[in-house]
């Protein structure tokens, strides 16, 4: 099959001067590919450079056929309907003249006839079934808009569509329903994502890196094991190259030193004068040789001992991991933590979020709160920390808890990294201010950004580094969506950290191996009423 999509020598350089990808050649045609990568490393740049909005410092990208996007947040115009969302508007329209007799040039022959059948069906697979396409776009909630996206892609039918972390704010169902649509694609589809369940669905992964591209068949966890026995060959094999190169100097350097032994005992001896200066002269000859043949050996086995080390370096991408370990909360195991007793909420003048909610959190026990866009996840939370009052119900809060949400509130924007921690932390010196960030890849001058100009993954990351290392640990940790702007490894770390966390967890996410790694061990499952999953709480 003809690619779709060709990137060929394609080199970009990013405005701060860094080489985000040096002579790539990749191609993708009609086979759903993950795209992979540390923050940073250039995939929306990537995705960009496909649609033409960057150009390339140097080489080429070759589209053919029709190439889609799915919009995270689509924008339309105020006048926008449902049917312009959809992009059917002109399609239907065009309809309209036929029927009623009043067709224009080129109608007949674009007609597709069967589009009005395709938009019902699109919309019922998408959860939209009865929606007036006269409907104004900006009516839709913003679930109901990501719903439209999909189905107008279900309708218009690309050859190829791209999709830059699709589900970072979509609801388990949401989520359910593009990895069933992806599922069934008949067409291409390039996805940047670390969501590992959709990863799942995947034909191929395209891993970007410091390295450059590599490509994976198979699907995420074919992926993530390949990759893991990869990178420990390559370590393996950097280990014995760099044991081979010091081996090879440590024998030169013994080598040399016995030569120069050799050539003091012969200046000795002909200072000494009780040989013959012709024996004196052809053994300092012999050895002038001897050693000349040595130095040449040497360079050459300190030449190959070099390449292979190169070649094994040039195998290992250089780069810092995230690593760190939470202090110890003190948490009694029988303490209260947080309590809820038949908790109602409503907004003033508004419909109730929940009611009738019960549940306790007691000792350092794990908690999942899961639900629709909409049903009161953040509520909860602005009420678990005293925020919010409930309309109805007591709340009984233990223990000290921290929220760390996607936007790191805790942090001051207008400071830096090393005032934030200092503000956190008053009793904590510069030095071990810069060491805690440090262990958070904060190193230096990057301690010194402001809290407002890092990234969504920049800002867990230094809300992280900041909170959980107070003087007084927090006992409750509330996550809300900690993976929504993490890439995979940062994931990773997260979840070994938050896994020997020995506090108490509320966590808000749809990401089920992000609870399934932190050991969630209940549930609350918000949707109209306020239920518990998997037991019946006493109230």
């Amino acid at each position: 099959m003809l690619p779709f999509i060709t990137l060929d020598g394609l080199t970009y350089h990013a405005s701060d001067g860094r080489t985000l990808f040096e002579d790539l050649t990749l191609a993708f045609a009609g086979e759903r590919t993950g795209v992979v990568g540390r923050n940073g490393c250039g995939k929306t740049t990537l995705l960009r450079l496909i649609l033409g909005e960057l150009a390339p410092s140097a080489g080429a990208v070759a589209t053919r056929g029709a190439i889609a996007v799915l919009r995270q947040a689509p924008a339309p115009p105020p006048e926008a309907s449902l049917a312009d969302l959809l992009e059917v508007g002109e399609a239907l329209a065009r309809l309209d003249r036929l029927d009623l007799s009043e067709a224009e040039e080129g109608d007949l022959e674009r007609a597709r006839w069967d589009l009005p059948a395709e938009i019902e069906t699109a919309l019922a697979q998408v959860g939209l079934a009865g929606f007036d396409l006269a409907r104004p776009a900006r009516s839709l909630s913003g679930g109901e808009a990501t719903r439209a996206e999909l189905a107008r892609l279900i309708i218009t039918r690309p050859d190829v569509v791209l999709l830059d972390e699709p589900t970072n704010n979509l609801d388990r169902e949401a989520r359910a329903l593009l990895a069933g649509i992806l599922e069934t694609w008949r067409g291409g589809a390039v996805v940047v994502s670390h969501d590992r369940d959709l990863l799942r669905r995947m034909d191929r992964i395209v891993e970007i890196s410091g390295l450059g591209a590599k490509v994976h068949g198979g699907d995420y966890d074919l992926y993530a094991a390949r990759r893991a026995e990869e990178e420990s060959a390559a370590l393996r094999d950097l280990d014995v190259a760099s044991r081979a190169a010091k081996r090879v100097e440590r024998e030169i350097q013994t080598a040399r030193e016995r030569k120069a032994r050799r050539d003091a005992a012969g200046h000795r001896a002909r200072a000494k004068g009780d040989q013959p200066k012709m024996a004196l002269d052809a053994k300092a000859e012999r050895a002038e040789a001897t050693g000349g043949r040595q130095d040449r050996l040497a360079e050459r086995l300190r030449g190959e001992a070099l390449d292979d080390l190169r070649g094994a370096q040039a195998r290992v991408e250089q780069v810092r991991r995230l690593n760190f370990d939470l202090p110890s909360s003190g948490l009694a195991a029988g303490k209260l933590v947080l309590a809820f007793d038949r908790v109602a909420f409503a907004w003033p003048k508004g419909a109730a979020v929940f009611s009738d909610l019960s549940f306790r959190l007691t000792g350092p026990e794990r908690m999942a709160v899961t639900g629709a866009n909409g049903s009161g996840k953040t509520t909860l939370i602005r009420l678990a920390m005293g925020e919010l009052e409930p309309t109805v119900g007591l709340i009984a809060r233990g223990v000290p808890g921290v929220v760390l949400d996607q936007r790191a509130s805790v942090l001051a924007d207008d400071l830096s990294l090393i005032e934030n921690f200092r503000r956190l932390n008053p009793g904590a010196g510069d030095n071990a201010a810069h060491a805690a960030l440090a262990r958070f890849l904060f190193r230096n001058v990057a301690a010194l950004k402001l809290v407002r100009d890092l990234s969504a993954g920049e800002r867990l990351r230094a809300a992280l580094a900041c909170v959980p290392m107070t003087p007084r640990p927090p006992q409750l940790i509330i996550l809300d969506e900690p993976t929504n702007h993490l890439d995979l490894d940062s994931i990773a770390a997260v979840e070994a950290a938050i896994g020997a966390y020995d506090g108490a967890l509320l966590v808000v996410s749809h990401d089920e191996d992000f609870l399934a790694a932190v050991r969630v061990e209940r549930r609350v499952e918000l949707g109209g009423i306020g239920r518990m999953s998997g037991e019946s709480v006493e109230p």
